[in-house]
């Protein structure tokens, strides 16, 4: 094989790196390094020198480390065999990435799992052209960004998954409000991602996620979207008011059953639960316009079970029950029962209820009136 002369290499966008390709050098050679690139000697995989824009003269003279490479046998043409390598320096700003199957995320507000896909791009360079050429290059002859892209992908995503969840719980971004945090995700992403990239002498630059797509008809997005309302609702009315609607919507359920137990709650809403209702609405009203921080607070009203037709009805105040045993549907020997109590007892047991089971005295005899003579 001729000794060359000249040795340069122009390189391709795509290419991070590549061999020249002889090997047979000889003192006085011409070596080209085009802007944007550096050379590397390398002999018996030791990387001996390297080499910035510009043009050198292979010499002994100018450089040293060549000395430790070859012998001078045959004076100042001497021949001798060095790998040269080339490392492109410029950046590739076009790369993409996405998701091949759906990241499993957790929404931190509402904690339901949801699945998305992400896509973006991002931008690589390579930042330390020895430690790239000694951690990737191995014997290849050359490296291309396709081979970063199926090197690193599987980390990538790995790394990415991490840091969008990372993010999302500092931060508590919910699923549905992220695609409005993107920029700043982006950054986070590109910081926590690059940690790994720089142990192989690789910078990612402008690393970007352009889009979060979200199944709208997934069941959990839906779940999560009721669990958003929900809490909206509750900010907006106000954790009594709504679970005073709740209330109303159990009764009301409650009372169009059908059957004996359906019917009575339908008249203890229009009686006695009502008349609850009502007092429960006045207390709350009674606590908006009280601004008086030194007034106790009223006591809960306390509340009992009733037994009625196999099913037990709970949350039934003394005046609730007055208004059944007044309807007949609670008698004398209804089971009640409330908290503190060891057992049932029949209502005519109960002090606060005991006066509406007491038989009136019998109505006394009139005297006879006399017989007229």
């Amino acid at each position: 094989m001729a000794l060359i002369d000249v040795v340069k290499c122009p390189l391709l966008d795509y290419e991070l790196c590549r061999k020249f390709p002889s090997e047979d050098l000889r003192i006085g050679t011409q070596l080209v390094v085009y802007p944007s690139q550096v050379a590397f000697f390398v002999k018996g995989g030791q990387i001996y020198d390297s080499f910035e824009a510009g043009t050198y003269t292979l010499t002994s003279a100018n450089i040293p480390l060549l000395n430790k490479i070859i012998n001078l046998p045959f004076g100042g043409k001497s021949p001798f065999q060095a790998e040269v390598w080339f490392i492109n320096l410029t950046s590739k700003l076009d790369m993409k990435w996405g998701t091949p199957s759906p990241i499993q995320l957790e929404d931190p507000k509402y904690n339901i799992i949801i699945p998305v896909r992400a896509f973006g791009q991002y931008g690589l360079k390579v930042s330390n052209p020895e430690l790239f050429l000694k951690t990737l290059i191995g014997n290849m002859s050359s490296f291309s960004t396709d081979k970063v892209d199926s090197y690193f992908k599987g980390k990538l995503l790995s790394q990415l998954s991490v840091a969008i969840a990372n993010k999302m719980a500092k931060d508590n971004i919910s699923v549905l409000e992220i695609n409005t945090h993107l920029m700043d995700m982006s950054e986070y992403c590109n910081e926590v991602i690059n940690q790994h990239f720089e142990r192989y002498g690789l910078k990612l630059q402008e690393f970007s996620i352009v889009s979060i797509n979200i199944p709208q008809d997934d069941p959990s997005i839906i779940k999560l979207k009721e669990a958003k309302d929900l809490a909206a609702r509750l900010k907006i009315t106000g954790r009594d008011v709504y679970q005073m609607e709740r209330s109303f919507d159990v009764l009301e359920g409650a009372a169009n059953n059908q059957g004996t137990g359906g019917q009575m709650i339908g008249a203890g809403m229009g009686l006695g639960v009502g008349a609850s209702i009502g007092g429960q609405m006045g207390a709350m009203a009674g606590n908006m316009v009280n601004t008086n921080p030194n007034t106790p607070p009223m006591p809960p009203q306390q509340t009992y079970f009733i037994y009625i037709n196999g099913q037990q009805l709970g949350g039934q105040t003394i005046p609730m029950i007055q208004q059944y045993i007044m309807q007949g549907t609670v008698n004398r020997d209804t089971l009640v029962w409330t908290q503190g109590m060891p057992n049932w007892i029949p209502a005519s047991q109960l002090p606060e209820l005991a006066n509406m089971f007491m038989t009136p005295p019998p109505m006394p005899t009139p005297p006879v009136p006399p017989t007229q003579q």
